[in-house]
């Protein structure tokens, strides 16, 4: 990145890089500014693929869209799926992506998390999407990936009758798959990307890319990913130690 950020607080590490959303006095609201610097890291993730940690600064996720620039935007706006075009490339990166909700995700704040591969929360997490008591609806993603998530029946209750899930909720429904303290929501974040790292590469990037392939590529598409995996270094570096291990 050329510029310094000024809404994120950027960790990079040799295999994930952290991102903490850091608007502070508007609860992390994702304003202009904010997608524009996490477009700029999607770029270098695209580039140079790792795992991606996204979270929030003191103990909130993500409010939402900045509502005073979003009350602004007209129906040319819309049509450019702000948010949406961001989500979606987030949703695309090569490497996993975990969300670590920590306080309110609410609005786009959840919808970015919808975004993620993992989302773990801790026991203060409150996720919802209440953009019907504002006049619009959620157009970055809520009104397709959460009923894949959670099903039909609990989607919408959130999306047309407001409701708003605490973590236990959360976690019953599936949309988190761990709840934590938090002060260890971080940590586990850091544990889970380390399982992740320890897989190959290679080998998790493919299996991404087919486990979102369309329904009619499979299963075409597993063949050809496998066909490359076959051939890689990794795989026989990893199952001789495998074999070994096991002659032991």
């Amino acid at each position: 990145m050329t510029n310094m950020p000024t809404t994120l607080t950027i960790d990079r590490r040799a295999d994930r890089v952290h991102v903490e959303l850091n608007r502070p006095d508007v609860r992390n609201a994702i304003d202009q500014r904010m997608i524009e610097e996490l477009h700029a890291i999607c770029a270098e993730l695209e580039q140079q693929p790792r795992i991606l940690i996204i979270s929030g600064a003191n103990g909130v996720f993500a409010s939402g869209a900045d509502i005073a620039q979003l009350r602004e935007r007209r129906r040319d706006d819309a049509l450019l799926g702000i948010n949406s075009g961001l989500f979606s490339r987030i949703a695309k990166l090569p490497m996993p992506v975990i969300a670590a909700i920590d306080g309110w995700a609410l609005g786009g704040g959840a919808e970015l998390a919808y975004a993620a591969d993992f989302r773990i929360a801790s026991t203060s997490a409150r996720l919802g999407n209440p953009e019907t008591a504002l006049g619009i609806l959620p157009a970055a993603g809520a009104l397709w990936r959460l009923a894949e998530l959670v099903g039909e029946p609990v989607a919408k209750e959130i999306i047309l009758a407001g409701r708003i899930l605490s973590a236990a909720e959360c976690l019953a429904v599936h949309l988190v798959t761990a709840v934590h303290d938090p002060d260890d929501l971080l940590a586990a974040a850091h544990a889970l990307a380390d399982r992740i790292a320890a897989q190959d590469p290679l080998a998790t990037r493919l299996a991404k890319e087919v486990f979102h392939a369309p329904r009619a590529s499979h299963p075409l598409v597993d063949n050809v990913a496998q066909s490359i995996l076959f051939e890689s270094d990794a795989k026989f570096t990893r199952m001789d130690a495998f074999l070994a291990r096991r002659k032991r």
